[in-house]
């Protein structure tokens, strides 16, 4: 009796799996108005014999937290088996229901409008197009796990496509993804971009560059090689066989957003021959290319499997985006692009900008990192007052958490120990990591307890102890304005068609209390009329802690005449010197640090 029950269950697990393998779902994209910024998107789903199927599009992009409602941009939506027009509705903002009515296959057509270029959402002209394929491609409910092909029709006169998904032999731009996840996890760049490779760390790299630019691919070769290669021997391992840098260079690019195998990043076509424009290009690839194992494998266990309607609430952004904006720095250092004493001076000018953000003494960065769905993305005028950014805070603790550590260990140890740690344990359990865990693991890493230090700066929000940690590598740091009294007013402003407004108006200031508004127009200070020195602050220059400025501003259309007395700065300035005598454990904890 129990063999034949045994027996039965195989069956049904093998008709099952028969079942499944049967399904067969496949796009494809072409572009018939691409100057109107249209894809035209045609999915075709066979064996999938049910009485209706009800199709989704993800309301967000993973490494981009905000709901960003791609459906909004779907016109023409309809579905048919055959020559017969399928029955359809919309039952939910994202999705679909079509009534199949048990038919072998059907297939659906639909138009994407796509005219936001960035990292994260699909942009198409009649230059190129950028496929973002959360915003792109809707999927079966319930069929996450199923693979699925691409097929890109390039417009005429486009010839290449470039993309981390795995090609299918002898068909032209035809590509295949085991799952949704990795199909939603690949960007897709369709047109006449110029593409060159390099090996780097066992791996093959492709470079696809969009819009041209002053960059000499020779050298970019060669630089971004040794960023891949610092990158991967921290971790022992590279986890790819083919990587995809997507660039698309504009006038006034910027960003990055990381995936499985490949990354867009936004870059200024004119600034790679500045070592500012050169060097902060190269941050970039660091910082999104840490992403291969910070965020993609070695991640928060909130982060995938992904829902892809809803948020996904984590509190360890401040890991994920932190450290790695802390790692890009580092990595700069030991692939020899930054100086030691570069280094040290963007480390401690990243930790002067927290100290100085109000909002650093109101937000922790745990709920920075939960907050970010509602907060980070969608900023107004007292976002500096009320909140900090995760990656800026997240980057001032993994450099003190760093230290610590290291310090701790005589230089025997660093982040790096735990990081590695890390991503072994998720690779091994196929999970993500818990806050609990990630501590634990900081904490046998340097044998001390770190209770107090998470209660100072991940779930509080203590002042940065600054002195402190920077000794532990024999520097000294005082603040240049303790005790000059130096005159704080506490506003920016904004020049618009030749009129001066204020932007923005700082907690506790003098501006604060006295009452001066965001969107006021300056019209005199003292009663002379400013030209761009209220923009600079220049207002306080030859005064001192306690004189009055008369402001006449205008709010909502009437005048006003408002009385600001200046406080003494709250901000501090950070002046570093070597100390007189630096001993040799903080002589090697700071080359522990370092990694040099």
């Amino acid at each position: 009796m129990m063999k034949k029950i045994v027996l039965g269950i195989l069956l049904l697990l093998s008709h099952g799996l028969a079942t499944s393998a049967q399904i067969k779902i496949g796009y494809e994209v072409s572009f018939k108005e691409p100057q109107a910024h249209y894809a035209e998107v045609e999915m075709n789903v066979s064996g999938l014999l049910k009485d209706y199927v009800d199709v989704k599009m993800p309301v967000w992009a993973p490494g981009s937290y905000l709901v960003r409602e791609f459906a909004k941009n779907v016109e023409g939506f309809m579905a048919s088996a055959g020559n017969k027009a399928l029955k359809l509705e919309k039952i939910k903002k994202n999705t679909w229901r079509i009534y199949t009515a048990n038919a072998k296959s059907f297939k659906v057509n639909y138009r994407v409008y796509a005219f936001e270029l960035s990292v994260r959402t699909s942009f198409v002209d009649a230059t190129h197009a950028f496929l973002s394929p959360t915003g792109i491609f809707i999927y079966p409910d319930k069929m996450i796990s199923s693979p699925s092909t691409v097929k890109i029709v390039p417009f005429k006169g486009w010839s290449k496509v470039s993309t981390g998904m795995k090609p299918v032999a002898g068909s032209a731009f035809t590509y295949t993804a085991p799952n949704f996840d990795i199909l939603f996890d690949s960007p897709i760049e369709v047109g006449n971009q110029e593409v060159f490779d390099f090996m780097a760390a066992g791996v093959k790299h492709e470079v696809a560059m969009y819009g041209g630019g002053n960059y000499d691919k020779e050298r970019l070769k060669v630089d971004m090689a040794k960023v891949v290669t610092q990158i991967t021997a921290i971790y022992g391992e590279n986890p790819n066989t083919n990587y995809t840098f997507i660039v698309h260079n504009t006038s006034r690019g910027g960003g990055g957003l990381e995936h499985l195998n490949s990354t867009v990043l936004g870059a200024t076509k004119d600034d790679y021959n500045t070592p500012e424009g050169y060097n902060g290009f190269l941050s970039l690839v660091a910082h999104e290319y840490h992403h291969l194992w910070n965020v993609k494998r070695l991640r928060p266990v909130a982060l995938g499997p992904f829902n892809y309607d809803n948020e996904n609430y984590t509190t360890d952004l401040w890991i994920a985006e932190g450290f790695t904006a802390y790692y890009e720095n580092k990595i700069m250092l030991r692939a020899g692009f930054l100086s030691p004493d570069n280094f040290i001076n963007t480390m401690i000018g990243a930790m002067s900008g927290v100290i100085n953000t109000p909002g650093a003494a109101v937000q922790s960065a745990a709920d920075a990192s939960f907050d970010a769905w509602i907060k980070y993305y969608r900023p107004n005028e007292n976002s500096n007052n009320s909140s900090v950014s995760y990656y800026s805070k997240g980057e001032i603790i993994g450099m003190l958490m760093d230290l610590e550590i290291t310090n701790a260990t005589k230089g025997t140890h660093s982040l790096d120990d735990v990081m590695k740690a890390m991503y072994d344990q998720c690779k091994t359990t196929g999970k993500g990591y818990t806050d609990a865990e990630f501590k634990a693991r900081v904490e046998a890493v340097s044998g001390i307890n770190f209770t107090d230090f998470y209660a100072k700066y991940v779930t509080g929000t203590h002042p940065i102890e600054y002195a402190k940690y920077l000794g532990y590598i024999g520097i000294d740091v005082k603040d240049a304005n303790d005790g000059k009294n130096v005159p704080y007013l506490g506003i920016s402003t904004r020049r618009t068609e030749g009129l001066i407004n204020i932007a923005a108006v700082s907690r506790n200031s003098a501006a604060w209390t006295d009452g001066l508004n965001v969107n006021d127009q300056v019209i005199s200070v003292d009663g002379i009329t400013p030209d761009g020195a209220v923009e600079r602050m220049a207002v306080v220059t030859g005064k001192k802690v306690g004189d009055v400025l008369r402001f006449k501003v205008k709010r909502d259309g009437v005048e006003q005449d408002i009385n600001v007395k200046l406080k003494v700065t709250p901000n501090v300035m950070l002046a570093p010197s070597m100390a007189a005598s630096v001993s040799d454990v903080q002589r090697q904890v700071m080359k522990k640090w370092m990694g040099l």
